[in-house]
């Protein structure tokens, strides 16, 4: 039988890979415009399935969201500015109705973290990992997040998105070197990216990701 939600959910993972293609490589997604100079050395943001970014710098990065998969950011070295949401889901007991979601969705306020990037440095969020549904909607009452450095000095704490950004400088888009643009298109098929993608994600991603696509 053919399930017609299935294949929208599947028909949008594609469209996700494809619109990534402005990003250096399958595993990350960079968060300017325009072209580095040589010199530059980006930083990056390593972001797991919970972590759902809206937007860095003022830059839109919904586009790039493949729910429930871990993403790396590219950022530029020097002031940053990161929106995000923590989200996760949990199965429901009993019998589920038809036409009735078979999970829980929880999901934080929209938060912003602000720290300086150093170039080549990688951070990553840390937050509580919740061990039931009713531990989750508690947690989302004060939800934080952390951002630690790849040695996991802290850097900054997240706090919730008033919608007002404080970036004292334009950060994107990066002024064009030579008339080049970074957005090309990757090299490979459609399906050889997805493999790509699949052949890094861990097994809780994968089986994540399979439980999304199905449900």
């Amino acid at each position: 039988m053919c399930h017609v939600p299935r294949l929208f959910k599947l028909l949008a993972v594609l469209a996700s890979v494809v619109m990534a293609g402005c990003a250096s490589s399958v595993a990350r997604v960079d968060t300017w415009e325009g072209q580095l100079p040589a010199t530059t050395k980006p930083a990056v943001l390593q972001a797991p399935g919970e972590i759902q970014v809206i937007s860095v710098n003022g830059r839109n990065m919904t586009n790039f969201l493949i729910e429930d998969l871990a993403l790396d950011y590219g950022l530029l070295p020097g002031e940053n500015e990161v929106v995000f949401r923590y989200k996760t889901i949990w199965a429901k007991s009993g019998v589920v109705r038809n036409g009735e979601s078979k999970v829980h969705v929880i999901e934080s306020s929209t938060q912003v973290a602000r720290f300086t990037a150093s170039p080549d440095a990688v951070y990553g969020f840390e937050f509580d990992k919740p061990a039931s549904r009713q531990e989750a909607e508690t947690m989302m009452e004060s939800f934080s997040a952390k951002i630690v450095a790849g040695n996991g000095t802290l850097v900054a704490v997240s706090e919730e998105w008033d919608g007002q950004s404080r970036l004292t400088d334009s950060r994107t888009p990066v002024p064009a070197s030579g008339g080049e643009s970074t957005s090309r298109p990757q090299e490979g098929s459609t399906l050889e990216q997805l493999k790509a993608i699949w052949a890094d994600a861990s097994d809780e991603d994968k089986k994540a990701f399979l439980r999304w696509a199905f449900e």
